[in-house]
């Protein structure tokens, strides 16, 4: 019986489940190989994944953090009942090259989204394009995200950015705080295109492009796609799925 790794974040929360279930799962068959567990929240759970970017391994992760949307929630009695029926779903992340205003290319990728920013007091202005097509000629405002389906309930939901079925195959565009156009409310595009994002004023606005928590300063093009060479194995409690997660804020917008 194969037993899996444990692994969690530093603070006393997740310490004290990560001994909770080391204690007791040798009392559970868990037959699932390459199982990795990940206690902590949902910043914790996307730094474990971008370490085992190559892998395929499984991970379940259980939630001490205070939203842990990609987690499971921790329960003393079911959480390792519940792990032995869990279902699996597999998300790809975003692809992000960052050309910076020195010509020096950086590289990352992103499993919520990329986060373009103003980097001054100034608004950024700048243009997007999905391919050959124009989106939106010259923007300016606080920034914009490009979201994943699984990232469209985080930050891209607190701009007012549409929230993506799991499956849907495509990526939402969301401003934010735009100021020219004011009323352009951003772009839903196929999962398949790739977006060029370019600085139309390096010297008077900078800004930067953070995918997830990986932060490019005084970029001047950055170019965006979905990498599905990589595939995140995520597990999830049968009544908490990640699908129904995203359902839950979805049906949660449209009667607030």
């Amino acid at each position: 019986m194969y037993r899996p790794l444990i692994i969690s974040d530093t603070n006393k929360k997740s310490l004290k489940i990560k001994t909770f279930i080391k204690k007791n799962i040798k009392n559970y068959k868990l037959f699932k190989s390459k199982l990795t567990i990940v206690v902590g929240g949902d910043g914790f759970m996307l730094k474990t994944l971008k370490k085992n970017r190559n892998s395929s391994k499984l991970f379940y992760g259980i939630n001490s953090g205070s939203y842990g949307f990609l987690m499971n929630k921790f329960s003393p009695k079911n959480t390792l009942k519940n792990l032995s029926k869990a279902n699996m779903i597999s998300i790809s992340p975003l692809d992000i090259k960052v050309r910076n205003k020195y010509g020096l290319v950086k590289k990352s990728i992103a499993i919520n989204e990329v986060s373009i920013l103003r980097q001054s007091r100034q608004a950024a202005s700048i243009s997007i394009k999905s391919g050959k097509k124009i989106i939106i000629k010259k923007l300016i405002s606080d920034g914009v995200l490009v979201s994943t389906p699984a990232g469209s309930t985080a930050y891209n939901l607190s701009v007012h950015g549409p929230i993506l079925s799991l499956n849907s195959n495509k990526l939402s565009i969301s401003p934010i705080s735009p100021f020219r156009p004011r009323r352009w409310k951003g772009k839903i595009v196929s999962h398949k295109s790739v977006v060029l994002i370019k600085n139309l004023n390096l010297k008077k606005r900078p800004i930067s492009a953070v995918a997830d928590n990986h932060e490019f300063r005084n970029a001047k093009t950055i170019l965006i796609k979905t990498n599905n060479k990589i595939k995140f194995k995520l597990l999830y409690d049968k009544n908490r799925s990640l699908q129904k997660k995203i359902k839950i804020e979805q049906l949660r917008r449209e009667t607030s």
